[in-house]
Formats: structure tokens, sequence, C-alpha cells
């Protein structure tokens, strides 16, 4: 369990850095770029892919591609979220998008997942509800946007769908394919860069980039750790799963709420326990 442990804290602390970053008038896209070098460099050194042994031009392009503009775009995408919406919020989008593939699985794919997982969706729609800032009428509107937390739900969502599409691809190495989408991802992040430097006129920073490697180094433990913990767990995948995303929508209330001040309604902390309950159906039900 202590690869979990290492792996919520991880994930926690790339809300805390883009918060800490913004606070310190970072522009979001300037610290996201630079997560994509280092988690390049980390997958070469760390995961050590093995070269893929099919031609380039037969590869999954369309799916490396489509993760590659998903990536930043959705990064961007959780960055304003903790920006409007709290860390809080963006944590249990991020963590209930899990619903999105299931919801695939059962509806577009018609694979049997069970009467549970569908009461775990049902769970956790409602959660997500629960979350979004609502006030007499409809949705509160200004600096509360909701929108940018329902792009992170339904976004990483199918970057998860994506992800698995690729693991099924068993002609290639998982890790080479995860280096190959992270490179790609330079390329789109950094053509969004050149086009806010030379259009916007905005400068890069010296403070942006070191920010940005501190996000990328945070961002790739937590996959990395996440991927040990399930190779250590492997008879126990519920366990790393629960623990997983349980442990980061509790440890990310406590930082929001604790370190940030960030303010829950009743029914925000209403949809924070049915956010739990809805990930322990599906794991054990």
């Amino acid at each position: 369990m202590l690869y979990v442990l290492i792996s919520v804290i991880c994930s926690v602390t790339v809300s805390i850095v883009i918060k800490l970053a913004k606070q310190r008038g970072i522009q979001h896209l300037h610290l996201i770029v630079w997560n994509y070098p280092v988690a390049a460099l980390a997958t070469l050194l760390f995961l050590k892919p093995k070269m893929a042994t099919v031609p380039l031009s037969t590869l999954p392009w369309e799916l490396y591609v489509s993760l590659a503009v998903l990536l930043p775009t959705i990064f961007l995408c959780i960055a304003y979220a903790i920006q409007y919406s709290g860390i809080v919020k963006t944590e249990i989008a991020q963590r209930l998008s899990l619903f999105i593939p299931l919801s695939a699985a059962f509806f577009i794919f018609h694979e049997a997942i069970g009467v549970s997982k569908l009461a775990g969706i049902a769970v956790g729609i409602v959660a997500i509800l629960c979350s979004i800032g609502w006030k007499k009428g409809g949705v509160t509107k200004g600096n509360g946007t909701w929108g940018y937390a329902v792009a992170v739900f339904f976004g990483m969502g199918i970057i998860d769908i994506l992800f698995k599409k690729v693991a099924l691809y068993r002609e290639v190495p998982y890790a080479y394919s995860m280096l190959l989408v992270f490179i790609l991802a330079i390329v789109v992040s950094f053509l969004l860069l050149t086009y806010r430097i030379s259009v916007k006129k905005e400068r890069i920073q010296f403070k942006s980039v070191i920010w940005g490697i501190l996000l990328g180094l945070f961002n790739f433990g937590n996959i990395l750790f996440y991927m040990k913990a399930h190779q250590a767990l492997s008879n126990s995948p519920s366990v790393v799963f629960t623990g997983m995303n349980i442990g980061v929508i509790l440890l990310g209330a406590i930082v929001g709420v604790g370190f940030f001040g960030e303010r829950l309604t009743r029914l925000n902390k209403i949809g924070l326990v049915l956010a739990v309950i809805s990930v322990l159906i599906i794991a054990y039900l």
C-alpha cells in the first residue's frame, strides 16, 4: 500500500503545484507545457521502453494523436477547474471520470458490467451533480465556472478509454506507446505555446520552467507509483483502485479545505461522501 500512498500524494501535489504557480502569476499553459518533456524523459529513464517490432506505419497513430491533443487540452481544463472550482471539486471530477469508460463498456460495447456497477455509476453521477456550484435558479456562473470541471470529467474519461485501447494493441510495448504519446504531446503543447508567444505576445518566464518541471515530476510520479502498486498488488487490483481514488478524493478535500480555505456547501459535502460510496460500490460489489 506504500506505492498507493505515494501515488495519492503525487496526484494531489500536482493540484497544489498548479494552485501555487497560479498564485505566483504563472500562466497555466506556460506551466503545463514543460510537463511533457519531463514525462518523456522519465519514461525513458524509469520504464525503459522496448522498441516496437512492427513498422511505424502500422502503429495506432489515430490513438496516439488523439491522446497527444487531449492530454494538454484537458490538463489546461484541470488547471482552470482548480482555479475556478477548487481542488476538491476538480479531484472529484477526475476520479469519477472512470464512469465514462464503464458506461461506454455497457452502452456502446454491450459488455456485461452488472447491476452493482450501474448502481455505482448512478451514485457517482449524483455525486458530480452535488459537487457543482448550484444556486437558486441554476448553476453558479462567473468565478464559479463549472464548465471546466465538467470538461475534466468527460475528457479524463475519454483519455482513459483511449489509453485502454492503446494497451490492447499487443504488437507494441505499452511503455513505448506512452513515450510516443508524450513526444507528440510535446509538439502539440509547444505549438500552443508558440501561438501564445507570437500572437498574444506572452513571455516565457524562468520560474514557469522550474514550476513546470516540478509539475512534471509529480505527475509522472503519480503514474509510476500507480503502476508499481498494481504490480505489487497484482492479486488485489480492487484494493489499488479503491485506495487510489478514495485517497485522492479525501486528501484533496483535506488540502483544499484545510490549506486553501475552499468552501463546501452542504450539497458539496454530500457529493464528497457519495463519491467515496460510488468508488466502493464499483470496487467491491
